[in-house]
C-alpha cells in the first residue's frame, strides 16, 4: 500500500471558535482529512509546510482576519544557548531524565491537572480530565514520547510530550510542577530536546507556533537561530536579529 502524497490529501475547513492565543480574535484551521493514513514520513512533511497535530488531528491555522501563527523550527546542529540557558542547563545537572512510552500514568495526569488550572484557568483547557489528556497529547501513528525530568530527590519536575520523526524532533508540549516555575523547567526541556535532536543527527526541533503580542509564546524568540515559515518558504533569524525579517 502506497503512501498518501501530501498533494493529495483532503483537507477541510473548521468553523470558527475562540482564538487560544489572542483575546477577543476567531480562529480556524485546515484540518487534514481523519480517514487519510497518516505516518511518521507524510507528517514530517507536513510539518515542513506548517502544519502541526493535535492528538491524532494535524491541522494549521486558517483564520479570516489573521495570519499571527508562525510556525517555527530550530536548525539543530547551529544551535548555540545563551548565557542564561547556559546557566538553566548547568542547575539541572541532577536532573534525571527518562523517555516512557506514551500511556497514561496518574502521576502525569495529576501534575497535568495542576499546571492546566495554574496557566490555563479561563480557557478551555481548564475543562480537564483523563481522556481529553489522552487524547490531546497520544496519537496512535507517531513516535511518541513522555519524557519525564525527575529531581534528584526523585519528585517529577516536568513532562515533554516529543514525536520522534525522520529529520526532526517536534515539541508537541511540555507541562511542568507550577511552584518549580522559577527554576525554569519549560526551557530545560526544549534544551534537552535539542541535545537529543542532535545526538540522534537529526536536523529540527519544531516548536509550533510563535505568536507576535501573545505572551506565553514569547520565550520561543530565546532561542537562537531560529526560522520561520512564511510564503511557504523558512527564513532565519540570528542572535539579536528580529524574528521575522
Amino acid at each position: 500500500m502506497t503512501e498518501p502524497d501530501q498533494n493529495q490529501l483532503r483537507l477541510y475547513l473548521s468553523g470558527q471558535h475562540d482564538c487560544a492565543y489572542l483575546p477577543g480574535m476567531k480562529a480556524r484551521s485546515l484540518v487534514i482529512d481523519p480517514e487519510a493514513r497518516m505516518t511518521p514520513p507524510l507528517y514530517g512533511m507536513l510539518l515542513e509546510h506548517g502544519f502541526r497535530r493535535s492528538g491524532g488531528m494535524v491541522y494549521r491555522p486558517r483564520c479570516q482576519a489573521c495570519s499571527d501563527c508562525i510556525p517555527v523550527r530550530i536548525p539543530v546542529p547551529r544551535f548555540q544557548p545563551r548565557r542564561a540557558q547556559r546557566r538553566v542547563w548547568k542547575k539541572h545537572r541532577g536532573v534525571v531524565v527518562r523517555a516512557r512510552e506514551p500511556r497514561f500514568l496518574q502521576e502525569h495526569y495529576e501534575l497535568y491537572a495542576r499546571y492546566i488550572l495554574d496557566r490555563h484557568p479561563d480557557g478551555e483547557m481548564a475543562d480537564v480530565s483523563e481522556e481529553k489528556y489522552m487524547a490531546f497529547l497520544a496519537c496512535d501513528w507517531c513516535a511518541t514520547h513522555f519524557v519525564e525530568f525527575r529531581q534528584e530527590d526523585g519528585r517529577l519536575l516536568a513532562v515533554a510530550v516529543t514525536d520522534l520523526l525522520p529529520r526532526g524532533l517536534s515539541a508537541v508540549y511540555t507541562f511542568f510542577e507550577p511552584a518549580c516555575s522559577h527554576l525554569s523547567p519549560g526551557v530545560l526541556s526544549v534544551l534537552w530536546q535539542i541535545q537529543a535532536a542532535r545526538e540522534l543527527g537529526l536536523s529540527w526541533l519544531y516548536l509550533g507556533y510563535w505568536v507576535p503580542g501573545c505572551r506565553k509564546m514569547s520565550y520561543k524568540e530565546e532561542y537562537r537561530p531560529i526560522q520561520t515559515l512564511a510564503a511557504n518558504q523558512w527564513q532565519e533569524a540570528g542572535r539579536g536579529e528580529p524574528i521575522l525579517m
